[in-house]
């Protein structure tokens, strides 16, 4: 059971139209195609996905799953939206109620176990490794963990284990003075009948959540919790650095993630494109660069999504570049995050000056980053400093002086975050 119905409100502009597991990755890939070719790599292949906010793309990017060889007869992947019912009916309201909304589906199937997945992560995890270490412990629940230094562990949920057996004793969400350091990374494995109990007990519960709710509940009863831990690459891109920084982590010399291995691969939907074509005058360096791609400038430390035309003269340096967006002649990009479908015009400066504090969303805006959401249209001969957010379709008169400066914003297309 995958969740993917999440707005990722921390990526800005990037999710003002899509899911956070929708948005793109590492150039042809969405993050979605992570959880979902980790399953059936696994050899888990009954998959429903839960979505919600803004479902149109990634429902679309999912279909009935011919790229995952998920489109079977029995089991394969189904789309569950929230649906009207005789009495109470309501949105997905928290993590468990999304599950608890969706008994019905899961019962067809009989299962003995359920795998809970989030859509929102990166990473490469064999989960039937994790389903025999369920089996050998005899365990109702487990939780899936990974060691982060323990100045960082009070963002996360906490589990205390005995290290002798691997028995959760104790688990704090989100605790001031963490006793551990192993942070839950929003895997569960349940026994069905445990995991069913649970929901039906605590369907009542507001908000009704894994974390909050019913590990909490199922370790009070006395079922046996257990931690598989993790300990290879993982990132939560729910922000915009984080989103920024594992995109360029692919490029590295060694990436600590590599997209290349034979015997885990990555699945994605992907439309046939054309070949990339370089010109004689372009220059590239250390970067990604997609199917469909016309380059006449120069790229940098950069990811380059299908269909990307860089213009002659430009130079695009340490940014991500999303499909079918044009980046005009002699405009220079720095350090950037262009969703798809923009224009950037000729004779154009993204990310120069000096880093400012966002006047639009400093929560969301943190970072010397200059984010575009998609089918955005940026006029010929502007400046854009750091840390500043774009959706729509601007005109010359939205920059004064042909400048946005660090820190500001122009949105026109709708309430964002």
């Amino acid at each position: 059971m995958l969740l993917a119905g999440g707005q990722g409100s921390r990526l800005g502009v990037l999710t003002a139209k899509m899911a956070k597991p929708a948005v793109s990755f590492g150039g042809k890939y969405r993050i979605i195609d992570f959880p979902l070719s980790n399953c059936i790599n696994s050899g888990v292949d009954t998959v429903g996905v839960m979505t919600q906010y803004q479902p149109l793309r990634l429902n679309s990017h999912i279909g009935i799953g011919i790229a995952w060889d998920l489109d079977r007869t029995v089991g394969g992947v189904t789309i569950l939206s929230p649906y009207e019912r005789s009495e109470n009916s309501e949105w997905y309201t928290g993590t468990a109620n999304a599950i608890f909304q969706n008994i019905d589906y899961i019962d067809s199937f009989d299962p003995t176990y359920v795998l809970i997945l989030g859509g929102d992560h990166i990473y490469k995890m064999d989960y039937e490794l994790m389903l025999n270490y369920h089996k050998a412990r005899k365990a109702d629940v487990t939780m899936a963990a990974m060691p982060v230094p323990i100045e960082e562990a009070s963002r996360f949920g906490v589990l205390v284990t005995d290290p002798d057996t691997g028995r959760i004793v104790d688990f704090e969400e989100k605790p001031a003075h963490p006793r551990s350091n192993l942070a839950s990374m929003g895997i569960y494995i349940f026994t069905w009948s445990v995991l069913r109990d649970a929901l039906v007990k605590n369907k009542d519960v507001p908000s009704l959540d894994f974390g909050k709710h019913v590990i909490p509940y199922c370790h009070a009863k006395g079922n046996p919790v257990y931690c598989y831990e993790y300990n290879s690459y993982w990132k939560d891109v729910g922000t915009l650095y984080s989103y920024w920084e594992a995109n360029m982590e692919l490029i590295d010399l060694v990436p600590v993630f590599n997209l290349y291995e034979e015997y885990w691969r990555i699945y994605t939907n992907s439309i046939t494109n054309a070949p990339t074509y370089i010109d004689g005058g372009a220059d590239i360096t250390r970067s990604i660069v997609s199917e469909g791609c016309e380059i006449y400038g120069q790229v940098s430390n950069s990811v380059l999504g299908t269909n990307v035309t860089i213009g002659p003269g430009a130079v695009v340096r340490d940014s991500i570049i999303m499909a079918d967006t044009v980046i005009g002649e002699n405009s220079r990009v720095e350090k950037a995050i262009i969703a798809e479908n923009c224009v950037i015009g000729k004779n154009c400066v993204l990310g120069e000056g000096e880093y400012r504090e966002s006047t639009y969303n400093p929560k969301v805006y943190a970072a010397d980053l200059v984010t575009v959401g998609e089918r955005s249209v940026i006029p010929d001969g502007v400046s854009i400093g750091k840390n500043t957010a774009i959706l729509g379709e601007t005109v010359p008169e939205d920059y004064p002086h042909g400048r946005l400066e660090s820190g500001d914003a122009i949105v026109k297309a709708g309430d964002v975050e």
